[in-house]
């Protein structure tokens, strides 16, 4: 199992190697990484501290692909939903005025997404609106100390939205500074430790997520020390679901998957008892065993996971995919383990993009590796969920609709890293610039220059900033390490400092650190060959995928979209605001013009790669647009087609009979709204 391998690998010592009198560079375990610095808030004791810490909201500018992916989804849907939706009408909403008549995760699911991109790019509008909402969750602070609105069934109080509230606050808190904030969460945990065990957390979206409520308790005991927090921990993990079983797990719904898998990790900061970090990647890996048999790091669980429905046909939902990215980020950072770092770019790179049109406007419920057709029609018992949830629509289900506008700004936040030792980290790759203080406090500002990963080179320039208040002055260089992931893919990475070679000896990944006296100018390149590689997929008839570096490559399939009316191929439990203008915000159906229904032949040697010019748009994730091409072999498998609800069918078997082998063009699945990304082999 890969923890037992991770936690015995905390023992290794890793050779050093001493490049110039100023620079040392080795491998290094995150057990390597001495909590030492105070720049920013980790772990308290008795908590174990994490090898690495997000940055304020505000530290890191992401530009290229990554940039021009946020300034779409702040023109698109996730800018503009307060305009159309209308759970997010500020008439009688109980979220701005008590005793209203709508409000439950929407507000607080579109505003944790919403708020970042706000404090990112600082739009003055963004700003305005996300200032009325959060004062509002303020302002809803009780003398009991209860915050929100009540929801109360059962005889109980239900307290779910409540918790991505907290999330808000605390992302509002690193953004302001505010100084109501930690007060009110005071008070709502005192509320919390005070309310009836028996009657705490015991409905069902409450009872899965509690680990989100367990790390914002986390988050306010590293801020203020209070004992009763860490009291409060037990009893939430007490209360939640059991999400330590060896063989199990308590629900298969999709998105309490990949957001609750990762709570036995979270409790294990409180316990440090080493089985409830082994159970979080047991979860992690259990799922991928039974459902997981399919490229783009996520599992086949349409809404919830069903025996017998394990193709690559089955999808998951775009909440999923965020959910599944934010676990990966947290996880990063407390473990220091590649696994997490590699799993979140899977996501980011292959499953999301396709999740959505290219102007961000609408999405789909589910998106799948295999599929070959996203219309408005009715894909039950194929898929799990009953009603038109593959088509592209502004009101693809109002959880994602609402959910989804936190996954690129939180990925933008953590492509660069504080380290616990006063150093900086690139865990994930990406055009950005980032600020942070590192040694005794020196501002320096890393600038980050990419297409990764459409590219197989990164340059990262240093400069020396202001001194934080109070630390040294004037310094003409600054001691700090750099971490570095190195890709487990990469066969031969190469990193130079100032066009010095650094040795980085790893045959499966790792992190590099750099540690010299660092000027303003320096320069740091990192090369990252990436090659082609296949995966096989035993459970799902021995499929295949194809990889190049971190991206799984699609067939080429001609898309034809056709436009719908969003009001007339809504979902059940869409709803507009009154007077929203329909018309600016269409569905699409896609339709392919080309066929699909090709098996590989799986000889990376016979397929050749062919880089394309960089979009003037900066953004690759269209099948026009996408710099990347592999030329393969495939052959046409005839009896496989689409069944009577237009999904694709299940792979077909070894013995199906493959036509002539011809010439297939594959993509990065990222950039394909129709694929086939497990192929049936020719063998």
């Amino acid at each position: 199992m890969r923890i037992k391998a991770f936690i015995v690998s905390l023992f290794i010592v890793h050779f050093s190697v001493i490049v110039s009198a100023q620079t040392t560079a080795r491998m290094v375990l995150p057990s390597d990484i001495a909590a030492s610095s105070q720049n920013y808030v980790n772990n308290r004791a008795p908590l174990p501290a994490n090898p690495f810490i997000k940055l304020p909201v505000t530290s890191v500018t992401p530009r290229g692909w990554v940039g021009e992916m946020i300034r779409r989804q702040s023109d698109g849907l996730a800018g503009r939903l307060g305009e159309i939706s209308i759970w997010l009408d500020k008439k009688d909403n109980a979220w701005l005025e008590e005793g209203g008549s709508h409000g439950w995760e929407e507000v607080p699911y579109w505003l944790r997404g919403y708020s970042n991109m706000a404090y990112m790019l600082g739009d003055k509008e963004m700003l305005a609106e996300t200032k009325l909402w959060v004062e509002a969750i303020l302002r809803s602070s009780k003398d009991d100390g209860f915050l929100g609105p009540a929801n109360d069934r059962e005889g109980r109080r239900e307290v779910w939205a409540n918790m991505l509230a907290l999330q808000i606050l605390q992302d509002y808190y690193d953004y302001s500074a505010d100084p109501r904030v930690l007060p009110v969460l005071t008070a709502y945990y005192k509320w919390e430790l005070a309310y009836p065990e028996e009657k705490f957390l015991r409905h069902y979206w409450e009872n899965s997520r509690g680990g989100d409520n367990l790390l914002s308790v986390i988050w306010l005991y590293n801020r203020t020390g209070e004992p009763f927090l860490l009291e409060l921990a037990e009893k939430i993990h007490r209360c939640t679901a059991d999400w330590m079983q060896e063989s199990t797990l308590p629900n298969w719904h999709n998105v309490n998957v990949a957001e609750c898998f990762r709570e036995p990790a979270e409790y294990y900061l409180v316990s440090r008892d080493p089985a409830a970090l082994r159970a979080t990647y047991n979860d992690f890996h259990l799922i991928r065993r039974i459902y997981g048999q399919v490229p783009g790091g996520m599992f086949g669980s349409d809404e919830n996971c069903r025996h017998g429905y394990i193709d690559p046909r089955q999808g998951t939902e775009t909440c999923g995919f965020v959910e599944q990215m934010l676990s990966d980020e947290i996880l990063m950072a407390q473990t220091g383990d590649v696994l997490w770092m590699e799993n979140l770019e899977d996501v980011a790179f292959n499953s999301l993009p396709a999740a959505f049109m290219p102007d961000q406007r609408s999405l789909r419920y589910i998106t799948s590796p295999n599929m070959v057709q996203a219309d408005s029609r009715n894909h039950h018992p194929g898929i799990d969920n009953p009603g038109p949830y593959l088509m592209m629509n502004p009101f693809s289900s109002r959880c994602c609709q609402h959910n989804h506008t936190m996954g690129w700004p939180y990925y933008a936040q953590n492509l660069v890293l504080a380290s616990a030792d006063g150093g900086a980290a690139l865990l994930i790759y990406g055009d950005c610039t980032a600020r942070l203080l590192v040694a005794d406090g020196q501002q320096v500002t890393l600038d980050e220059q990419t297409h990764y990963p459409f590219d197989e080179d990164i340059t990262l320039t240093v400069t020396l900033d202001k001194a934080k208040k109070g630390s040294k002055k004037g310094h003409a260089a600054v001691r700090f390490p750099l971490y570095l992931r190195i890709p487990t893919w990469t066969p031969a990475a190469h990193v130079s400092v100032n066009g010095s070679s650094v040795p980085c000896r790893v045959t499966s990944g790792g992190l590099l650190r750099i540690e010299r006296e660092w000027l303003s100018g320096d320069e740091v390149k990192l090369h990252f060959p990436m090659t082609l590689s296949l995966r096989r997929w035993a459970l799902n008839k021995n499929s295949v995928s194809v990889d190049y570096g971190p991206l799984t490559m699609s067939l080429l399939i001609g898309e034809r979209y056709e436009k719908q009316n969003s009001r007339k191929t809504a979902q059940h439990d869409s709803g507009w605001q009154e007077g929203a203008d329909d018309s600016q915000w269409p569905s699409y159906e896609i339709y392919p013009t080309t066929p699909w229904n090709y098996a590989l032949l799986p000889d990376v040697k016979g397929m050749k790669v062919d880089w394309g010019t960089w979009p003037a748009d900066n953004f690759p994730f269209t099948t026009e647009s996408v710099p990347l091409h592999v030329s393969a072999r495939g052959a046409r498998v005839s009896t496989w087609g689409q069944d009577e609800t237009g999904l694709c069918q299940i792979l077909p078997d070894a013995d199906a009979p493959r036509g002539p082998l011809e010439t297939v063009t594959l993509i990065p699945m990222g950039a394909a709204r129709l694929r086939i990304s497990a192929f049936p082999p020719v063998e």
